[in-house]
């Protein structure tokens, strides 16, 4: 026994070492010895696995944050040029570019499933395939988005927004047309690297971007006079920068050089099943995307609902930014579960949904505890009303909440695309939140006369439900028929018709 804390001490020091490599059996193997008690297992594996999954969550959440940074700068520049600007571009964010932004990350996330499968089961060359099919798809899926933008202007006005800033919301949209097509390669990409636990190049070609946008966007806004089309065409450049930046990494870091093998014409095959699960991806996450964005258009009917919408808005963006560390371990929980499904370790990939549960939950309850105590104050971070300030110290029990179940759900989520269960989730989106929800909300707020409160109320009910069915079916899962299933998934994606690629790197 005495040679036993040398054997878990070794597997921790070697999980530093094991991003970007091969899956390693070390955690299974831990799991699974027989020479060591239940408790220096679970103690031994719980370390292995944290430092994996922080080592991945980490600068998964600099990434998100830093990309939505890049959007919130150009809203703020515009924002110094008038009132009527700052509408627009908000318009333009929420309104139109949220809309393609949720549809892209979400058909991208099937990226996640196969990819991260394929990497654990080594089967590195369907990686790059993989890449290819995803962003065919998503590129084909962006022309008829284009169309959106194209008709932006009649759009927000049939949605009762008035003329002048439908116009300028418009000026602003037709801008960020080649954004979307940056969307259908970025995201492949970013789970093509993020399955391969590469991430940290990600968050560097991020910072760098940000710089960059920054610069460009001053120069385009103050100096050259460019307006909304220039701050549009801006973002819409610093997008392509980060896409071709991470596509030049994959083709010259030795990191890919087994996952990305060149171009291949069959990247055009087997596209409508890739199609069937990015759908099921997309739909998932848009589902959770919109929901709190339909709390925000339902207070705007209240009897008082400029009072409803200011709070209410800065509740969701405090939210908006604990999320993204949520959405980072999400990340991390659909890497770390896919890539022991492929690599066959049903006992670590268990593991895995306890540690980054239980992780995110904890970060989600200091936020939360944070945002109580700050309660009475906050709002003075975004303006100086004391009638908002009251309201928002009326609601921040109920943002407390929902910091903590955004703690749970999205890593949930996570795991879900990490097996491939997009297709059940979408459908448990659409029950709790659109018939459970949304409908007992606008019943409190509105017939109950519980305002604002109610409508958070009955959205709270929805996510709650959906948490709970989401952790239910995770605890009846069954491990090992889940390592069964991702091998069956990647046989009946690895065609072995197609090795040669059609424009080699090498």
């Amino acid at each position: 026994m005495g040679s036993q804390p040398n054997v878990i001490d070794q597997a921790i020091v070697r999980s530093f070492r094991s991003q970007g490599e091969p899956v390693s059996d070390e955690l299974e193997w831990i799991l699974n010895d027989p020479n060591l008690t239940l408790y220096q297992r679970l103690k031994a594996a719980t370390w292995v696995e944290l430092v994996l999954l922080f080592k991945l969550a980490a600068p998964a959440i600099v990434v998100y944050l830093l990309n939505n940074v890049v959007s919130m700068s150009t809203q703020i520049f515009c924002g110094h040029l008038g009132n009527l600007q700052l509408a627009a571009v908000s318009l333009g964010n929420t309104g139109i570019q949220v809309f393609a932004y949720g549809l892209m990350l979400g058909m991208g996330s099937a990226v996640e499933t196969l990819c991260g499968q394929a990497y654990g089961a080594n089967k590195y060359d369907m990686l790059g395939l993989y890449l290819q099919r995803s962003t065919v798809l998503l590129t084909v899926t962006a022309l008829p988005v284009t169309l959106i933008y194209v008709f932006s202007k009649p759009i927000l006005i049939l949605l009762g927004e008035s003329p002048e800033i439908s116009s300028a919301a418009a000026l602003f949209v037709y801008g960020l047309i080649p954004q979307i097509f940056a969307y259908a390669a970025n995201f492949p990409i970013q789970k093509f690297l993020q399955s391969q636990s590469i991430i940290n190049p990600s968050a560097y070609i991020s910072l760098a971007a940000l710089v960059l946008h920054l610069v460009l966007t001053w120069l385009a806004v103050f100096v050259l006079d460019w307006g909304l089309l220039g701050a549009a065409l801006v973002l819409s450049l610093s997008w392509w920068v980060i896409v071709v930046a991470q596509f030049v990494y994959i083709l010259i870091s030795p990191r890919c050089k087994h996952t990305w093998k060149g171009f291949s014409l069959h990247a055009f095959t087997g596209l409508w099943g890739f199609f069937k699960l990015s759908a099921a991806s997309a739909v998932m996450l848009c589902l959770e995307t919109w929901y709190y964005q339909v709390l925000v258009l339902i207070a705007g009917l209240l009897p008082n609902a400029e009072i409803a919408l200011d709070s209410l808005s800065i509740c969701t963006t405090i939210s908006g930014w604990v999320y993204m560390i949520s959405v980072g371990f999400n990340a991390a929980a659909s890497v770390r579960v896919s890539n022991e499904l492929g690599a066959g370790h049903p006992k670590s990939a268990s593991l895995s949904v306890v540690v980054v549960t239980l992780s995110s939950l904890i970060v989600a309850v200091v936020a939360a505890i944070v945002a109580l105590v700050l309660r009475d104050v906050i709002s003075y971070a975004f303006t100086e009303g004391e009638v908002v300030s009251k309201a928002v110290s009326e609601l921040t029990p109920f943002l407390a909440l929902t910091l903590i179940l955004n703690g749970i759900q999205p890593v949930l989520s996570g795991v879900a695309v990490g097996c491939g269960w997009q297709a059940f989730v979408a459908y448990v989106n659409v029950g709790c939140y659109y018939f459970v929800g949304v409908p007992v909300g606008a019943v409190l707020g509105f017939t109950f006369n519980l305002g604002a409160k109610g409508i958070w109320t009955g959205m709270l009910g929805g996510t709650f439900l959906q948490t709970v069915i989401l952790m239910w079916v995770t605890y009846r899962t069954d491990w090992e028929k889940e390592v069964e299933n991702a091998k069956s998934r990647l046989e009946a994606w690895d065609d072995k018709k197609e090795k040669e690629p059609l424009l080699s790197n090498y």
